[in-house]
Parts: C-alpha cells; structure tokens; sequence
C-alpha cells in the first residue's frame, strides 16, 4: 500500500502543476483572445423610416429610367453610310494597291 500512496501522491502534485499551468493559459487567452480570436460581426437593423426612404429613392430612380421617356432614346440613331463618291475613292485607292503589289510580284 505504500508504493499506492507514494503513485497517488505523486499524481496529486502533477495534477496541481498541471491545473496551474491551465489556469495561467486560460488567463492568456482571456487577455489576447478578444485581438485575436474569432471576429464577430455585428449585425445592425434598419428602421422602418430609413428603409421606407431608400426604397422610394430607389422607385424615383426606376421611373426617372423607365417612365420619362426623355433620358433613353426610343429609336436607335442612324447607320452612317459613305457616300457614293467617297465609296469610288476608296475603290480607285485599293486597286491601285493591289496594282503596286502585284508589280511587285510580277519581276521575283
């Protein structure tokens, strides 16, 4: 029995240095846990009033957008087309390209 006694003892004392030890690691996440434990976020309500003015705000925006007519145009703009005579200077200025690489290739 006195082998027991001596192994209970002995696990008493390490038991306390062990408690000790945890309560001193507890103290140390109690004091830096808030700077770097998990964040929480913190959810705000809105009141009645201030969402009422949003969503108006919002419908004042869709109906400028949507109802005046005078922000968006109905009808798309106008394809711009060359003129006749501009059509005929771009034509005369590529043949003469193709001319200049064809003499080109001709001699080679």
């Amino acid at each position: 029995m006195t082998q027991l006694d001596g192994a209970v003892r002995l696990l008493k004392i390490e038991h306390d240095r062990l408690a000790k030890q945890l309560r001193g690691i507890s103290a140390a996440l109690s004091a830096f846990g808030a700077a770097y434990g998990k964040k929480t976020t913190i959810r705000r309500t809105m009141s009645a009033a201030g969402r009422a003015r949003i969503v108006e705000a919002q419908r004042l925006r869709w109906a400028k957008v949507k109802g005046s007519g005078q922000t968006k145009s109905t009808t798309p703009p106008k394809k711009r087309t060359t003129s006749a005579t501009a059509r005929k200077r771009i034509g005369v200025a590529q043949r003469a390209r193709w001319a200049k690489v064809k003499a080109a290739q001709k001699p080679a």
